[in-house]
C-alpha cells in the first residue's frame, strides 16, 4: 500500500504533540518519530520544514541551533507555552472533524 503525505492540516498537531511529549527534537528526528508511530504517515521535507518556519513565527515553537550524537549541526525545536495552548485547540478542532467524519461515513 502506498504511504499518503501526511494530512496537511495535521502536521501541526502532530508536531506539537511530539514535541511536548517528548521534548526537544530536530526535524529529521520529528518525521521518523511521526514515521515509525504509524507506517501510513510520511512526512516529507518539503512539508515539514516550512511548517516548523510557520510554527516559529506563530511562537508555537523555539528553535536553537545544537550539536548531534554524530557531531552535526541541527536544528532543534521545542514547544512554548503559547504552543502547548495551540496544541490544546489543535486537538479538540481534530476530534471534533474525526467525530463528524464518523458520523458521516456511518450514516451515508
Amino acid at each position: 500500500m502506498k504511504r499518503p503525505d501526511a494530512l496537511q492540516g495535521a502536521l501541526p498537531l502532530l508536531v506539537l504533540t511530539l514535541l511536548a511529549r517528548r521534548g526537544a527534537l530536530h526535524g529529521y528526528a520529528i518525521a521518523t518519530q511521526i514515521e515509525a508511530l504509524h507506517d501510513v504517515l510520511r512526512v516529507e521535507e518539503g512539508s515539514l520544514y516550512p511548517a516548523l518556519h510557520r510554527m516559529e513565527e506563530e511562537g508555537w515553537v523555539k528553535a536553537r541551533w545544537s550539536t548531534t550524537g554524530n557531531n552535526r549541526r541541527a536544528r532543534v525545536y521545542d514547544i512554548t507555552a503559547a504552543g502547548r495552548r495551540q496544541l490544546e485547540s489543535e486537538e479538540s478542532r481534530w476530534r471534533a472533524v474525526t467525530a463528524a467524519i464518523g458520523h458521516v461515513l456511518k450514516h451515508a
